[in-house]
């Protein structure tokens, strides 16, 4: 218990302090870096002060990196780390306090656009790609010559899909090959016609085709992973695939091939579980996943809007990233809810070990919403901007008079009958009569209320009128491991 919902203490006194040591040896920094294109775009851009944001793994290289750019370039680098949510995100409000005109993103993205403008970069790294191997094992995964697939890569792969694509071409017709959803620099036409963007990524149909005809082939993931199901960018692509059309993974070093399948299908009931969760709940807490990423504001007030429209109390909480040892000092919520970045809001979901199910904002307008789609139908939103109106997923909710609200709905995970929210209960309007009651009675109580009556302790009872008045006396003296009273022990 105490290593899920609590550090120990032997963990503070044993923690080594200060910065890690080099990770990438100087002449290979340029190459792991792509530094020369950070150059180039510091000095397309015309800034003096760059922030360069490195996740923790990275840290180590940061200050030989910012030594290079503030030589190469003359403009002064700031160093962003330990940032407050995911750092897929870019840190807008770091930046910002640092006095930045522009920065770089090193690492994994998640590409979620940020709520100010801001140029930024993005440097995901090259890594090596077996392309004989995975040319082979694509083949393998598709006999087919004529199946559509789509070719997708982990960022850090993405340079490579056009090499592998092109081995791939003399025998495979329908290929279509992804590339990260990078923001397109200023003042530049958008291509025509404009590719689909989805799950980060840019999709160049060409025209009366649809993404839902294509299989996918993923170049990405390590065979020392210790449980792959712990990629959030992978799990992303699985929820959100067609559930008819076949998936596969390949392994970039050894062109080791996987069916998703499999995983793809248990995440799907992971979902529907979820969903179920959040139904069944009465307090729901909202956290606050980014402060960042575009349109959050919004995404939290239609969140606290479709919590009040199912009857279900709602509360927001800012807790920076979300650990079981944070959420644990909140048991009345029954379930929580991260907004976040698509990847940011899958993680949590991902390593378990919460007192508490953590949804992602699909899932709790799956559960509020009476007029979204049944599973099967609905498409798993990675993002919370497309639940929000203007977006072509988006569902508005049904008027308080639809019969939506009033349909019967049983739980399948407790057998019982949900009841209806509390503001659609039928009322007789004919019936204008007052039935007495024997005594007062309390006809709605909040949900905090009614957990602490369920509660076998309930803190101090404060008895008034029931105590004798005293004179003040000396109470204990010293502190708590040792009273004066006590004695030595």
């Amino acid at each position: 218990m105490e290593s899920t919902f609590s550090s120990p203490a032997e963990a503070a006194l044993q923690r080594e302090a200060g910065v890690p040591g080099q990770l990438t040896p100087l002449a290979d920094l340029d190459r792991v870096y792509e530094l020369e294109g950070v150059i180039r775009f510091v000095r397309d851009v015309g800034c003096q002060r760059v922030a360069l944001q490195f996740p923790d793994q990275m840290l180590g290289d940061a200050g030989a990196v910012a030594a290079r750019l503030e030589e190469t370039t003359g403009s002064k680098m700031f160093i962003l780390g330990d940032t407050v949510y995911g750092s897929c995100c870019v840190d807008v409000l770091g930046a910002e306090q640092a006095g930045a005109q522009a920065l770089v993103h090193f690492g994994p993205a998640c590409l979620s656009p940020p709520a100010r403008p801001l140029p930024v970069a993005f440097v995901f790294g090259q890594r090596s790609v077996a392309l004989e191997l995975c040319a082979k094992a694509f083949e393998a995964q598709n006999p087919d010559p004529t199946a559509p697939v789509v070719l997708l890569s982990e960022p850090a792969c993405a340079h490579a899909l056009e090499t592998l694509a092109t081995l791939l071409r003399p025998r495979y017709k329908d290929l279509l090959i992804s590339s990260p959803a990078l923001p397109l620099p200023v003042g530049s036409p958008r291509p025509v016609p404009e590719p689909l963007e989805r799950f980060g990524r840019r999709f160049p149909l060409a025209l009366g085709r649809c993404l839902e005809e294509y299989g996918a082939f993923y170049v990405g993931g390590s065979e020392a992973s210790s449980d792959p199901d712990l990629d959030p960018d992978l799990s992303r692509l699985l929820l959100g695939w067609a559930p008819g059309r076949p998936f596969s993974s390949c392994c970039p070093d050894t062109g080791q091939t996987q069916d998703e399948s499999a995983r793809a299908g248990r995440l799907r009931a992971r979902r529907r579980y979820l969903v179920e969760r959040a139904r069944d709940a009465r307090v729901v807490g909202l956290l606050a996943g980014t402060m960042g990423v575009a349109q959050h504001r919004e995404a939290l007030a239609h969140l606290r809007n479709l919590t009040k429209a199912a009857g279900k109390r709602s509360y927001v909480l800012a807790l920076g990233q979300p650990t079981p040892a944070k959420l644990a000092n909140f048991p009345e919520m029954d379930v929580f809810v991260l907004l976040a970045c698509p990847l940011g809001a899958l993680a949590p979901q991902l390593s378990g070990g919460f007192f508490r199910p953590v949804l992602a904002p699909c899932e709790l307008e799956a559960a509020c919403n009476p007029a979204w789609p049944p599973p099967g139908l609905a498409p798993h939103l990675t993002h919370y901007a497309d639940l929000l109106p203007g977006s072509p997923f988006h569902v508005p909710l049904p008027p308080p008079e639809s019969e939506l609200w009033s349909t019967p709905d049983v739980s399948l995970i407790s057998g019982e009958l949900r009841p209806p929210p509390t503001w659609n209960l039928s009322n007789d309007s004919e019936c204008s009569a007052l039935t007495p009651r024997p005594q007062l009675e309390l006809v709605e109580s909040s949900p905090a209320a009614s957990f602490l009556s369920s509660r076998s302790w309930k803190g101090l009872e404060p008895r008034l009128g029931q105590t004798l008045v005293t004179e003040a006396v000396s109470g204990r003296r010293g502190i708590a491991i040792a009273y004066e009273d006590e004695g030595s022990s």
